[in-house]
């Protein structure tokens, strides 16, 4: 069976256009309710919250070219306050006050973050059979980020991959299976539930933290393509990992990104991407509890199709 055929079998075999109505933006998310928001929020019991976010800073993951690390300008400093250059403000004659001001410049997936349902095309088409042609210059008409907000609060699963296979961060290539995620269920004692976030831990991001080289796009471990039916059976709302794409580098059919195109354009699950990891697994191997409440809201930009996260788990 050629790659082609592959993929497209998946997409007609799982695809859920039109299963929550032909005006449905938020895929996958249909399976999270005020229910699951409670079934989340019983999952804390410490109160511990654990940071998922890299910084946006210039030491980010990115290389440049096809996306850059943030900038952050400053247009009004305390130095400038301290040189008496603010003695007379846009408002008034200062008095003893200042202020500083700043500005972030930034791709809205260079750091931790979110795909949307426009962010992938198939065939001319996004989630729900909507045209590419929905998104201009102007941004997303269907699916923007924004149709997630309010959305992401969730009960979240951490399957700790390289604590499986006994490694501090699995190879590059490395294409994580259904008898890998299945084991990682048994061996946690978790259960994975309609409506809960998945995240999946690899190492990969400790591995290459602050010597980032090709992590941006180059080989990496993370999903393979044939985890696609399994991710459909769960109902999971979204899935999130430690590496820049998800799912494994080099991709494993003639296809770019095949995964996405299954799962994120025709199951509606929200991808997360460089999302860090590392604290998180640190205190679930250390307490044997691998569930928490997760809150991940993306940033409410009309049309975008994707966006930073300041996401947390609290447990």
């Amino acid at each position: 069976m050629s790659a082609s055929d592959v993929v497209e079998e998946y997409i007609a075999q799982l695809s859920r256009w039109g299963r929550w109505g032909p005006d449905d933006e938020l895929g996958a998310f249909n399976f999270t309710s005020a229910e699951t928001v409670r079934a989340a929020v019983a999952e804390v019991r410490s109160g511990e919250v654990i940071s998922l976010t890299l910084p946006y800073d210039q030491r980010g993951p990115q290389p440049g070219g096809f996306r850059s690390n943030p900038q952050l300008i400053t247009t009004a400093t305390g130095t400038d306050h301290v040189a008496g250059a603010q003695e007379q403000l846009p408002w008034g004659p200062a008095k003893g006050f200042g202020y500083a001001d700043d500005v972030v410049v930034m791709p809205l997936q260079c750091g931790t973050q979110w795909d949307a349902l426009s962010h992938i095309f198939h065939r001319g088409q996004m989630w729900n059979g909507y045209s590419a042609a929905e998104h201009s210059s102007a941004g997303a008409k269907r699916n923007g980020i924004e149709r997630w907000c309010g959305r992401m609060v969730l009960r979240g699963v951490l399957l700790d991959i390289a604590l499986l296979r006994g490694v501090a961060a699995l190879e590059p290539g490395y294409a994580i299976s259904v008898a890998d995620l299945e084991a990682a269920v048994q061996a946690e004692g978790v259960d994975v539930r309609p409506g809960d976030a998945l995240l999946v831990h690899t190492g990969h991001l400790e591995a290459r933290r602050n010597r980032w080289g090709d992590y941006a796009g180059g080989p990496a471990p993370g999903l393979s393509l044939h985890t696609a039916p399994w991710l459909a059976e769960r109902e999971i709302a979204a899935i999130a990992t430690d590496t820049w794409g998800v799912e494994v580098r080099p991709n494993e059919v003639d296809r770019f990104q095949p995964l996405h195109t299954v799962a994120l354009v025709h199951l509606g699950i929200a991808f997360g991407e460089m999302f860090d990891l590392s604290r998180l697994a640190a205190a679930c191997r250390a307490e044997g509890r691998w569930s928490f409440l997760l809150v991940a809201e993306p940033l409410p930009i009309t049309g975008a199709v994707g966006s930073p996260v300041a996401a947390i788990a609290v447990r």
